[in-house]
């Protein structure tokens, strides 16, 4: 025998012989009963507290049963409420006119008491069963949304790993050569500087010829000029070698299991991907990396995957600096410079990175949405809402972690993430 579902009944009814009877035997199983004489003041109840089950008659004062369950079936808030019409119109008509408008049910009167209880019963079990199934699909539809979000970022940063790792990889044979190729030119250029010298002092009376020539090539300056470039060019090259290993830090493919990493390689890294976004341009100075970074162990994760969390974070604040800065002047944002600062400490057994920003910060209604998936503020083309809900399950769910976040409007927005050692 099936359990009785309790829950809040609404009789709406204008003759209080009919209220009593049927408000007494619902009681009596255990339900909790409420009364209304008009389809106004049902309406009224309603907003106030919603009932899991109406009784509700046709024939009343004021707008009638039928204009009543029309009103509730057009409410987003009230549409789900089971309607039994309990009426003494028995003709067909009514009844089909009643099933039209959503009703799930139709008793006549005089209504006989154990019959209207068993239909209250059903219909309320009805609902429940409905209500689990739709919560049920929902938590379904989540986990079939997080494990396609998964399934569609694992490729992502599949191909984009290989890209970049490819991409590193090819720079790294011209770059080595190039840059073997001046350390070996540098000594060679000051053997010839220093035999070229010693021309000149064994001819001190040149001909006009070498001296017309030495000047048309502005001989002294060239000769302190190439060692300059040469330098300039294995600086390059030295710069092009830090991109490199950053690259191949911040693709590096992860494995089916964690593997010790070094926390600031992986944020460093994607500072330096991101540097030409941090650069100044016509319209503001560059924004200021403030790095604090504590003394951290090595821990278990998977890189590539907490490096994308860096990226998204700081790709964000970068956005929202840029944001904040529409309608002020270069000397404006100048005097008040945008700047990001990322701190790294241990606190009980956990890894904590901040990463604040000093941009406008996020307001009240966005902050319940933040994770959600799909969400973003950015406009079509520039965001999928995909990003910081990746982030916190990456976080959370991968690591068993923890990523939040805090904002005042007008101050900035500060990020979270917590790792377990």
């Amino acid at each position: 025998m099936s359990a009785i579902v309790t829950g809040l009944i609404l009789i709406v009814d204008d003759i209080p012989s009919n209220l009593d009877v049927i408000s007494e035997a619902l009681s009596d199983m255990g339900y909790d009963v409420a009364i209304a004489t008009s389809g106004e003041r049902a309406l009224q109840q309603i907003e106030r507290k919603l009932p899991d089950l109406i009784l509700l008659d046709i024939m009343m004062p004021g707008i009638d049963g039928f204009e009543t369950c029309r009103r509730l079936k057009a409410n987003p808030r009230t549409c789900r409420i089971p309607i039994i019409f309990m009426t003494a119109l028995a003709d067909t008509d009514s009844k089909v006119q009643a099933l039209d408008l959503g009703a799930v049910d139709y008793v006549t009167k005089p209504f006989q008491e154990q019959e209207v209880l068993a239909r209250v019963k059903t219909h309320l079990q009805l609902h429940c069963l409905t209500q689990t199934l739709e919560r049920q699909v929902a938590e379904k539809t989540a986990e079939l949304q997080s494990s396609q979000l998964q399934l569609i970022q694992k490729e992502k940063m599949s191909a984009l790993g290989n890209l970049v790792a490819g991409v590193a990889h090819e720079m790294n044979n011209p770059l080595g050569f190039i840059a073997a190729s001046l350390k070996q030119a540098k000594p060679t250029v000051s053997d010839i500087f220093e035999h070229l010298k010693l021309y000149q002092e064994s001819l001190p009376n040149k001909s006009d010829e070498i001296k017309d020539h030495a000047e048309s090539i502005d001989l002294d300056y060239s000769l302190e000029d190439l060692p300059k470039m040469i330098d300039s060019m294995t600086m390059a090259c030295d710069n092009l070698k830090n991109i490199s290993t950053s690259l191949r830090t911040f693709s590096r493919a992860d494995r089916d299991y964690k593997v010790p990493f070094n926390i600031h390689e992986g944020i460093d890294s994607t500072i330096l991907i991101l540097k030409h976004r941090l650069k100044s341009n016509e319209q503001r100075p560059a924004i200021e990396v403030v790095k604090d970074y504590g003394d951290l162990p090595q821990i278990e994760c998977f890189p590539g995957q907490l490096n994308q969390v860096f990226m998204n974070i700081i790709a964000n604040a970068i956005d929202a600096l840029d944001e904040s800065n529409y309608g002020r002047s270069f000397e404006e944002i100048k005097a008040n410079s945008n700047s990001i600062k990322i701190t790294t400490s241990v606190e009980n057994n956990l890894v904590i990175i901040t990463i604040l920003d000093n941009g406008k910060g996020i307001n009240e209604q966005v902050k319940s949405k933040i994770f959600d998936h799909l969400f973003t503020t950015k406009a079509v083309g520039k965001g999928t809402g995909l990003g910081l809900a990746i982030a916190r399950q990456i976080v959370e769910e991968t690591h068993g972690g923890k990523l939040s976040f805090n904002s005042v409007l007008g101050e900035g927005t500060e990020f979270i993430i917590e790792i377990p050692v």
